[in-house]
């Protein structure tokens, strides 16, 4: 029957096949491998791609496909597992077999050197790997497991007893740490599962634990952030007004110097929690049965990771909480110096008001003295004007004249002048 459906979504398909990515390499007993995980920048993760491509084709394998996260064949000589992640490319070379001593011919032996030695980025694990068969006398085992780990040793039965797991989680003179796995009842493709999880949780482990120095050198800068902060918030209390602008600018100050170090850290404390999770799932995934004398991986790593991500979570949260008191300071603060330059701004605008309050007597004054000094010159002119009518034969008195105008002139004047200010107040 065939069924029409709508147009897939485009990215259908590599969402789903996204739960199929990076897919365990199925391991049988005996057999040696060996994991590198190296740090790399975006310049290093193109150049990993191109290191895996070359290596393929050195042995007449197909590469990788174009933009390829994780590739897997065999070459021959070894196998090669690739994985590309956010900030590390990792490495798995597998042969089968092994010797007398199951770490002195490792697989990276079979790698070419010259290949090895061009890789780009930085190694942040490297880790030879025994799968076992596990000897049936049980006691004779985990002796054997002590013997090649002379001293702390970690381990448990993992899958729910189908396997033994031992490490020390120590980097030997040769700048490898070693795991040994011995198989009593596994699949193939769950021997793959059990050292792939063991691998992922010393690689997230290591990756995790790269916040910690960073939060050990924040400590006395935040340190010296919260004293600061503390003298501020204390001259606050009773700082004069001319004070104030120069505490909100040491406060902008101390603000934009948190924020620009929260930023350069932010990624690096989330991305330490994250990994911090995934080790934690993957210890959880490995099932683990306590053997007898010894620490199994979920103490071990819970004893020393913890700690250290408390100290992440610690400076992250006090940075954190730290921005946020400076932000409430600094509105404060500014609260403050708008108060203040309200106040300011109110007694300039009083003193306004009564020098324009001065400017109104004053005006008021020389509308008077304008109006005696107006009456003055027409009274003059009437006066003027009454001695002529009398020079060409009028009875007048030019005095009597000049002195009944006064009134009616200042009268005038000042109607005039009023209806001026009226209209002036009107509009």
């Amino acid at each position: 029957m065939t069924v029409t459906l709508p147009a897939d979504h485009p990215l259908r398909i590599q969402l789903n096949d996204e739960v199929h990515a990076r897919p365990p390499e199925s391991l049988v007993a005996p057999t040696r491998l060996t994991y590198l995980a190296l740090f790399s920048d975006t310049e290093a993760r193109e150049g990993g791609f191109k290191a895996v491509c070359a290596l393929a084709e050195r042995f007449g394998a197909v590469p990788p496909a174009p933009g390829a996260n994780h590739y897997s064949a065999d070459l021959g000589p070894f196998r090669l597992k690739w994985e590309r992640h956010a900030e590390f490319h990792r490495y798995k070379f597998i042969v089968s077999g092994t010797g007398t001593d199951p770490f002195d011919d490792p697989a990276i032996a079979a790698v070419p050197a010259d290949w090895l030695a061009s890789l780009p980025g930085q190694v942040m694990v490297a880790t030879h790997v025994a799968l076992l068969p596990q000897d049936a006398d049980e006691p004779k085992s985990l002796a054997a497991a002590r013997r090649l780990f002379p001293g702390v040793l970690v381990g448990s039965a993992v899958s729910s007893g189908a396997a033994a797991a031992f490490a020390d989680f120590r980097v030997r003179a040769d700048g490898f740490s070693r795991v040994l796995v011995q198989d009593r009842s596994m699949t193939p493709a769950q021997a793959g599962r059990v050292v792939q999880r063991l691998m992922e949780i010393d690689t997230y482990r290591i990756m995790a634990l790269l916040a910690l120095p960073v939060a050990q050198a924040l400590a006395p800068e935040i340190a010296r952030c919260e004293r600061e902060v503390a003298e501020i918030t204390a001259a606050m209390v009773t700082a004069p007004d001319q004070d104030e602008p120069v505490l909100l600018e040491r406060l902008t100050r101390l603000a934009a110097e948190i924020d620009s170090r929260q930023a350069d850290n932010l990624f690096r404390f989330s991305a330490a929690f994250a990994y911090d999770g995934l080790v934690q799932r993957r210890v959880q995934d490995l099932r683990e049965v306590r053997l007898p004398g010894l620490q199994t991986m979920q103490d071990f790593t819970a004893r020393r990771l913890a700690p250290a991500m408390n100290t992440c979570r610690s400076a992250a949260a006090r940075q954190e909480e730290l921005s946020r008191r400076v932000a409430r300071a600094t509105q404060l603060l500014a609260t403050r110096v708008s108060v203040t330059r309200e106040r300011q701004n109110q007694s300039l605008l009083e003193a306004m008001n009564r020098r324009v309050r001065l400017q109104l007597r004053l005006q008021s004054t020389v509308e008077g003295l304008s109006i005696a000094a107006v009456t003055y010159y027409i009274v003059g002119l009437i006066g003027y004007a009454a001695k002529a009518f009398k020079a060409a034969g009028g009875h007048i008195d030019p005095e009597l004249a000049m002195g009944l105008s006064i009134p009616v002139v200042a009268g005038l004047m000042a109607l005039g002048l009023r209806k001026m200010h009226q209209a002036v107040a009107h509009e």
